[in-house]
Formats: C-alpha cells, structure tokens, sequence
C-alpha cells in the first residue's frame, strides 16, 4: 500500500497546490474514512495547515469525539468541536408546518449531514483552507452519502478506495508508523453515519466485504448481474448492489474532483 499511499499524499499536495491553497479543512466524525483523510492529509501539507472540526448531533456516540480528538493529538492538527443540535432543532422547528407531524427519517437524517456542510463551507470561505470530501468509492457507488452534505468539498481524496482499501491502508498506515496513529477503536468499532439511534452501515448495505467484492466485479470487470450470481453471491445481494449503484449515478456524477490510485490497487 505503499504506492497508493504516497500517490495519495501527492495527489493532494498537487491538487491544492495548483488550486492556490496551502491548508485543508474537514469534518472528523470519528470514523474511519475522516481519520485517514486527515492522516494524508497532515502528511501532504504539514499538521499546521489542517484544521479539523467534530460536529456532534444528538446521535454522536461519546466513542466518537473520544477517538476524534484522540486522532488529532496523534497527528498535533488543530480539532474544535461545534455542536450542530442547535442548528438541528432549529431547522426542524422552521420546517414543522411543512412536515406536518410526519415520522422523522431520512429527510432528518440529510439535514445533519447537510449541516455540517454548511459549516465546513462557511468556515472555508471566511478563514481559507479546501475542504475535503471523505467519502469511500462503495458508498459513493451506492449513494450511502449525502448530497451537498458530507459530498461538499474541493477534493474527495479517497473516492477511488473501496472500504475494504480504506482498512487496508489505515492498517498498513499504522504499521507503517509503528504507532496506532489511527486509533484502534476506529478500526475495530462498527461503521455508523451516526444520523438516527443506534444506527450501524449494514443496516442499509452487505457487508462491505460483499459490497466491495461486487462492484468491483461489476464496475472494473464490466460483469453483468447473471455473471456475477454464476461466482457464488446470492441474487437478492447482487440485485440490491447493482439497483443501488444504478439509481444513484446523479449523486455518483456530482462528487468533488477526485484523486485516481486505482491502477495501484488491481
């Protein structure tokens, strides 16, 4: 992992090199994908012009500013905590008439992610800094993302990992080190946008072993539905992953300029 490693850390020093930026601004969730975008990220451009923010919800579990903050003293990159229930219940309460007293869920959901865009874009406009996408090339395939929420940015740095890459690499980036510059509970700890109660990723996808395993087949061997059934995954599986990846080419086509490691990876 090495390759992809560097030609990430390059990737992004060139990418805002030649977009006149020297700093970079993102959201930590406390998650894996955000801990290894900052990771390259303070490798690319030195722990003084990354500025991270953890935007907690009502649904942020306390392991997640815990590793949060435990990641950025790994890394000494500047990390402040803005709450975004405020704002949350606040634009909740505006569109209350509209709603009409409907069950909340993905709409509420969306909000929360679209919230912290805001700040992450307003914070860049008013003190500098690109801000980074975060997400991975499997929920970006599958539109497990939100669109003019976790999405914004100028960069999306790791579009091109699959989530079974994005473990490899912060695997291989600890080891690399020889020091847990990724906390440990961030890589063994269940993935979860954190947008609703006790919400996990597999509640919505496979697991990303089977995920991955798929697209892949269907998006970099060009296989069709039946060839991919004939290598031994369950046809509902293949459908849901190939319907997904289908309905979601508007969020697919709308991401941040990206960073391209692919040919490192096959």
């Amino acid at each position: 992992m090495k390759k992809v490693f560097e030609a990430l850390v390059e990737g992004i020093h060139s990418s805002l090199s030649a977009c006149g930026f020297n700093s970079a601004l993102l959201g930590l969730s406390g998650g894996l994908d955000s801990a290894l975008v900052a990771t390259l990220a303070k490798e690319a451009l030195g722990k003084e012009n990354v500025w991270s923010l953890y935007m907690p919800s009502p649904y942020s579990s306390p392991e997640s500013l815990e590793d949060a903050k435990e990641l950025s003293k790994n890394l000494g990159i500047r990390c402040d905590v803005l709450p975004i229930t405020n704002c949350f219940q606040l634009l909740k309460k505006e569109l209350s008439p509209i709603f009409n007293d409907a069950p909340e869920g993905l709409a509420e959901e969306n909000m929360q992610a679209r919230l912290r865009g805001i700040m992450l874009m307003s914070i860049s406009n008013k003190m500098g800094g690109m801000v980074l996408s975060t997400g991975n090339k499997s929920e970006i395939c599958v539109g497990y993302c939100t669109l003019y929420g976790d999405t914004c940015g100028g960069l999306a740095v790791i579009n091109d990992l699959y989530k079974t890459e994005v473990y490899r690499l912060s695997y291989w980036i600890n080891e690399y080190f020889n020091r847990p510059i990724i906390p440990i509970r961030t890589l063994t700890r269940a993935p979860s946008a954190e947008l609703r109660p006790n919400q996990k990723d597999q509640d919505s996808l496979p697991a990303y072993e089977v995920l991955d395993a798929i697209l892949k087949l269907h998006i970099e061997e060009g296989k069709t539905k039946k060839e991919i059934v004939l290598t031994g995954f369950a046809p509902t599986v293949v459908d849901q992953v190939i319907s997904l990846f289908n309905k979601n080419k508007y969020k697919q086509l709308q991401m941040p300029p990206g960073l391209s490691v692919r040919h490192l990876l096959n």
